[in-house]
This record gives structure tokens, sequence and C-alpha cells, in this order.
């Protein structure tokens, strides 16, 4: 067995935090969680010193793409680079966002689910990964990536899988089956467009229709599949919620119809705003998608606020395109500054977001039976949320009650009994 002992911990649930505290592991999952007092120790256990830390919950990204490097057209289509390479550097920033905090990421489109196996076999150091491997969308919608000269690719472009274009109940029918069975572990799907779709298909731009959504989530829960869509406003965004989605991506137009967020607290629908992608968009894009984006930002931030006033729970996604691999945390920084308290943000990447991936049962908050996943931070981040991104910072992180990263000062193990 091991033993944290000595940290401030901040368990995830919200919760005060427990100074002094003591986490006991047994193998890969948590055995005891109490002050440091109280906790007996058997005989042998490894004794693991973090006094003067604090230490969290193994963090979690709702919404990444983990293998999509920028934002260009060629990179998207998913060509820049021969697919050995792409691979890769795919493989390069799995491994970088674990050595971040991160031990879940759900991949919401692009990543295959033989990176979900490398990672389970071993062959590379990653977070748990849960994946949707493509986009469901309309002929047009955001997974049929056309350039303006009218050529067409799909979000994920490998010929052995489902590209993710459907049309029509029974076809989307089939396509959620599909996607099942090549490994996807969430069905994501689009009812909108977004600030970075092409020109003519903008962020309340409406997608499929309500009897096509309704065959998808039907269709996901039957297959034993909870759902996530991009939605940005407009009927798609209340089309997805009436149709009880389990998240919904971006919403960035949520506060020009308040009533949906009642709906979506009422249902249990996770709001994932994704401030990061913005945040990019707004700065270092094509000049429609910086106009787009400037438009929403206001919006997005009353949405953040009407949504959490209404209680609905906030998970922490990053929509990462290859601009924060290994970076994820500063979406739980612009949560605060967006003006959720420190604590709330916290939740937003470590309790809140696991239930809102359906994982609340195994990890996301440090109790007895979960999974040791854990990071160990130098500071305070209830009182500098900068403590959970600043890398200099970070002395471990645990996964299964292994520590992949190990910046503890070295000294010699201790043993209870030796």
């Amino acid at each position: 067995m091991k033993a944290l002992l000595g940290a401030n911990l901040i368990d995830g649930t919200g919760g005060p935090v427990l100074q002094d505290s003591a986490v006991l592991i047994d193998g890969e999952r948590i055995k005891e969680v109490g002050p440091r007092a109280a906790v007996q120790l058997p005989a042998g256990t490894e004794e693991i010193n973090l006094s003067g830390l604090t230490l969290l919950p193994g963090l979690i990204d709702t919404h990444d793409h983990l293998a999509h490097k920028n934002y260009s057209l060629i990179s998207r289509w998913e060509i820049e680079d021969p697919a050995s390479l792409h691979h890769l550097k795919t493989a390069r920033a799995i491994e970088e966002s674990l050595a971040a905090g991160y031990t879940c990421i759900r991949d919401a489109g692009g990543l295959d689910a033989g990176f979900k196996l490398a990672v389970d076999q071993g062959l590379i150091n990653g977070p748990r990964l849960l994946t949707s491997v493509a986009i469901v969308s309309p002929t047009g919608g955001i997974g049929d990536r056309v350039a303006a000269s009218g050529h067409r690719n799909t979000f994920n472009n490998d010929p052995m899988h489902p590209d993710g274009v459907a049309n029509g109940p029974n076809d989307i029918r089939a396509l959620v089956r599909e996607l099942v069975r090549v490994g996807a572990d969430v069905i994501k799907f689009a009812t909108t467009g977004g600030a970075s779709s092409r020109s003519g298909h903008g962020p309340k731009d409406i997608a499929f229709g309500p009897d096509e959504v309704k065959a998808l989530v039907d269709e996901a829960r039957s297959q034993e599949k909870y759902t996530m869509c991009h939605a940005v406003g407009g009927p798609g965004l209340r089309m997805c919620i009436e149709a009880g989605v389990g998240s919904v991506e971006h919403a960035c137009y949520l506060a020009e119809d308040p009533d949906l967020a009642k709906m979506m607290a009422d249902k249990n629908v996770f709001f994932t705003p994704t401030f990061e992608v913005y945040e990019f968009h707004s700065t270092i894009s094509a000049p429609h998608i910086i106009e787009r984006t400037k438009q929403l930002m206001q919006i997005h931030q009353e949405s953040l606020h009407m949504a959490v006033s209404a209680g609905v729970k906030v998970s922490a996604g990053t929509d990462a395109g290859g601009f924060v691999h290994g970076d994820n945390a500063r979406e739980i920084e612009l949560m605060v500054e967006r003006g959720l308290s420190n604590m709330q943000a916290i939740q937003t990447a470590t309790g809140w977001a696991a239930e809102c991936v359906g994982q609340e049962k195994n990890f996301g908050t440090v109790k007895p039976g979960l999974y040791a996943d854990f990071l160990v931070v130098d500071g305070d981040p209830l009182k500098d949320i900068n403590a959970i991104r600043n890398k200099d910072g970070i002395k471990m992180v645990m996964k299964g009650g292994i520590a992949y990263i190990d910046n503890l000062p070295v000294g010699e193990p201790q043993a209870v009994g030796d």
C-alpha cells in the first residue's frame, strides 16, 4: 500500500479543504481518506510526504481534440503530415496532457479507439481516454469540411471508419451503431454551425431537424452510450436540450433563451462552455471567424452566469485543436476570469466533469473505492488558480496508484514498521 500524507486536500466535491490529510491507496484505488492523525497505516505502507502541498483529484478535460494540431484547412483535413508522423504527434499530445495533470480526457472527434487501447495496454503514457471517433452532422455541417473550392474532407478521414456525415433518422441510427462498433464511448453530434465553421453555416444556423436529433439520442441510449452536442445558439440549441442530450458544448447564446437554463438543470444536462477555444479564435483565425467570436464573447459569459444561477453543472473542456495540448488548465483559469469561484472552477475539472462524462463512480473526487488519480501542486489554487496551470509547480501526477510524474524532493522512502 501507499499513503499520501500531509497535503491540503481539495477533494473535488466542493467541500472544505482537509488540512494535513492522509490518503491510503491499495493498488489502483483509494482505500481510506481522512485526517492524518486518524488514518491507521498498515505495516509496510510506503509513506509519501506531501506536507505543504495541495492534493487534488486528477483533472478532466471534457472536450478535447487530441489528434488535431491547428486550425488550418490542410491540418484539419489531416493531410499536412504523413500519417505516421501525425499519429506520433498525437501520442505526444496525449503524453503532454497527462504530464499537465489530466488523468482523463473526453475526445470530441478525430481520435480513433487505437490510442485508447495504446494507453490501456501501456504502449504510451496518457490519461484515461473516452472517444467519440467522429462528429455526427448532416451534409454541410461542421463534420463535413468543405473548402472554398467545393472540395470536402470529413472530420475523420480514415476510410475504415465512419465519416460522421448522415441525413435522416434511419441513416443517423445506422451511423450511431457504426460508431459504437468502432469503439466510440460517447456519441458527439452537432445541431448548429460554429464560430469556426464555413461561411454560411454560423453559430445560430440549424443543422439537424428535431426528428433526426431524437433518433440519434434514442439510438445512443439504446446502445448505452451518452451524448454530447455541439450547439452554439438558436433553434439548434433548444432542440438538443429538449431531446435530452447529456452535455451541451459551447452554448454561447444560452442567455438569449433563459428558459433553457432551467430546462438544462431539470434534465441534468451539463454545460461545457469551452472558453479557451474562443480566446484563441478571437485573435488567430480567418477574418469571418474572428468576427463571429468577438460577437459572442460577452453573451457567452452571461450564459455561464445564467446557467450556474439556474443550477446547471459546468464542466471544463478546452476544445483544443492543437493550440493548447498540455496547457488545458487555461480553461480552469478562464472559468475564474468569467466569474466562477476558484472552488467552482476546480469542480468543473474534477467532480462535475466526472459526472459529465458518466464516470463519477470511478474518479473525479477523492473518495474510498475510486481510482487513485491525483494531481499534487505547490501553492494554494483556492487563492491563486494558476497553481494548477503552473507546470513548474506540478509535484506529482498519479493515475491508478502509479506516479507518472514525480517531482517531489528525493529522499529515502519510508515504510511503516521499518
